[in-house]
């Protein structure tokens, strides 16, 4: 299929979908941080443990994955309808709809919207579409604050970060750590502030108390969008985002376009595999839905931007489409060896993990992320434990399909193995080559090669060759077998 090429994708240097460095350069400086590998391995196995527990209380887990997925490949055969009828209700709600073809435009139609309000200063709810399209910092260069509500998206934003989890955006630091950012960061932290959970968290409540009650605009993303009523969920812990969804006079929704459901009966499956995949709790704490505007009650203006970004591209390839399923829970992440090492930060992108691997270089084009399809071991975890069962060991063949046909040198692995089929063709010289691969034997130290020298040693560096054995497979058939007939 090539139906993707020519559709938008992202757009170059804006938002936050692509590093300045590739995988295997980020994930080596990743490994050199032990104490990063503590923080990761703790908090994974603690939020495995959770999930595994509260999944396991459920008789139709499985049956509920798969009317997750069925929901999600219908929506997607028939998102233009989907998103016509959202637009159709949210209007008649009197809220405004807006549709940004990627982040430059969503950027500009959000701080003209702030700007248009008189309001310097803007309270955040949690939203990974915002900081995918470098929502904060559009509004920074336009003069106006974005203040993360979130406890863990504020803890990244004082520490002058990057989030390196879709569900923890701070799980590469401890407690330790946090205290010391409040301490340098937050003007009002107290002076006798300790490293427990408890006073971190009462500190950041008092920080953000103030900016929830003066806040005149509050930015969103979404969760979910209901196309039957033209409703919007938002589903949290820590009670933030109910406070930026109901004091504000003004409130924006950032929403990339595949995050619609149907109707509420579908949002029901989602309400139950979400909280359980993500935060290892039965329901959220804190689940917030609205419709438009109500007089009176809640913001007075409601504005819904529906983004692309690349998406339509990616909906486009018939395999690659799948990704869009995604319900952002995190529990792919969770499970990964390859995440667990090494953490979001090597990704690039604010989509780090299983699902970053193949969600962003369909965003961007696999040109822009070649090097994320290959950020995997291929085990099959992220698909056992994703809700809605999103195939992403496949999805990440294909993308590596996709990078390999879109490079316009020959790469060495294909050269090779151009090179071991025309060996392989002929019988003389795959009886040749079986000889000289002995010499290898000199190379090796108690049954392993560690160093072979250019363009081998691409392979070495980062594992083990085994040594040769002593003969030959025809070797071995001539001296065992009473009449075979072979070249040795």
């Amino acid at each position: 299929m090539k139906t993707y090429l020519g559709l938008p994708t992202a757009p170059r240097g804006v938002g936050a979908l692509s590093g300045s460095q590739t995988f295997p350069a980020a994930a080596r400086v990743a490994l050199d941080n032990p104490q990063l590998r503590k923080n990761l391995g703790h908090a994974t196995r603690t939020i495995r443990g959770k999930r595994a527990e509260v999944v396991g209380e459920v008789p139709d887990w499985e049956e509920l994955r798969l009317a997750g997925a069925a929901i999600k490949r219908a929506t997607m055969a028939s998102l233009d309808v989907h998103l016509e009828r959202l637009e159709r209700e949210v209007t008649a709600r009197g809220g405004t709809v807006h549709w940004a073809t990627d982040s430059v435009a969503a950027n500009r139609i959000v701080t003209s919207l702030v700007r248009a309000t008189g309001a310097r200063e803007v309270v955040k709810v949690k939203s990974m579409a915002t900081q995918e399209i470098g929502l904060n910092e559009a509004l920074e260069e336009a003069g106006i604050s974005a203040v993360e509500t979130d406890l863990a998206e504020l803890i990244v934003q004082l520490g002058h970060d990057r989030p390196s989890h879709i569900l923890v955006p701070a799980i590469h630091r401890n407690r330790s750590e946090i205290k010391e950012i409040f301490q340098r960061e937050m003007g009002d932290a107290p002076a006798d502030l300790t490293d427990e959970p408890r006073r971190l968290a009462m500190a950041a409540r008092a920080h953000l108390r103030r900016r929830f009650l003066a806040a005149r605009v509050a930015v969103s993303g979404a969760n979910f969008a209901v196309a039957e009523t033209g409703t919007l969920a938002v589903v949290e812990s820590e009670g933030n985002g109910r406070m930026c969804l109901t004091l504000p006079r003004t409130l924006i929704t950032v929403m990339g376009i595949e995050k619609i459901v149907p109707t509420w009966d579908d949002l029901s499956v989602f309400l139950q595999l979400l909280p359980r995949s993500s935060t290892g709790e039965r329901m959220n704490p804190y689940t917030s839905m609205w419709s438009g505007v109500t007089p009176g009650d809640g913001p007075q203006e409601f504005h819904l931007v529906l983004l692309d970004n690349g998406r339509t591209a990616t909906l486009a390839d018939e395999v690659g489409r799948e990704a869009l399923h995604c319900i952002r829970c995190s529990a792919c992440l969770n499970v990964c060896p390859v995440y667990e090492r090494t953490g979001g930060h090597a990704y690039g992108s604010v989509y780090p993990g299983p699902i970053g691997a193949v969600l962003s270089p369909q965003l961007t084009g696999v040109a822009d992320n070649p090097t994320l399809p290959y950020a995997s071991s291929l085990c099959g975890a992220c698909f056992d434990a994703c809700p809605v069962r999103i195939d992403i060991p496949n999805l990440l063949v294909h993308l590596r399909s996709r990078v390999v046909e879109e490079k316009k040198l020959p790469t060495a692995e294909a050269v090779a193995m151009a090179a071991a089929g025309w060996v392989m063709k002929s019988p003389g010289l795959f009886g040749a080559a079986g000889r000289a691969a002995r010499g290898g034997r000199l190379l090796g130290r108690r049954g392993r090669i560690r160093a072979l020298p250019p363009p081998l040693s691409a392979w070495t560096a980062s594992r083990d060759a085994p040594v040769p054995p002593k003969e030959t497979f025809r070797q071995w058939w001539r001296r065992t077998s009473s009449g075979g007939d072979t070249d040795a």
